[in-house]
């Protein structure tokens, strides 16, 4: 029963365009919702003003128990849950946190992908290899095949892409 009462973050997919009306519908709610939002400075013709846009396009956070996910996926403008390994994406804490704290020290924010390619230098974040560094070999849907080279050896071994951080640009 803890489970069903504890709280956690989750992403969800917006309609293009949505994002603060779902977050303002969500709260509306009672559902705890966060929507980042990037202080962006635009030029039009007789000035510049600082608009809030969506840090993540079509994304809203959510911090929902079980029972309150489905009240989230009948919200107007919801899409569904960010999936990962076929259960919706679970977002850390200290990953909002983050987010947060960033966004309050810093406007005009980027967004982007991380660039996984082969033959990039990467290290491993978390598991038994992490703190190595290795060279992608191969690019799969969710996994890396990472060659750690060490002892006189090479350690091929196949590494969750959110588990490794890109060394070089």
């Amino acid at each position: 029963m803890a489970a069903q009462t504890s709280k956690k973050w989750f992403a969800v997919y917006t309609r293009p365009r949505w994002e603060k009306k779902v977050h303002k519908l969500l709260e509306e709610k009672g559902i705890e919702s966060y929507c980042p939002l990037n202080k962006v400075h635009r030029k039009w013709s007789d000035r510049i003003k600082i608009v809030d846009e969506p840090l993540f396009k079509s994304y809203v956070f959510v911090k929902v128990n079980e029972d309150e996910k489905t009240q989230v996926r009948m919200t107007q403008g919801v899409v569904n849950f960010i999936y990962w390994l076929g259960k919706p994406a679970l977002i850390k804490e200290k990953e909002i946190d983050t987010i947060k704290k960033f966004l309050n020290d810093h406007h005009d924010v980027e967004v982007r992908a991380i660039d996984i390619k082969e033959g990039k230098k990467v290290m491993v974040q978390s598991g038994i290899l992490m703190g190595k560094e290795g060279t992608v070999k191969k690019v799969m849907n969710k996994k890396v095949e990472v060659v750690i080279e060490s002892i006189g050896f090479i350690l091929s071994a196949y590494i969750d892409k959110t588990k490794i951080i890109v060394l070089e640009k």
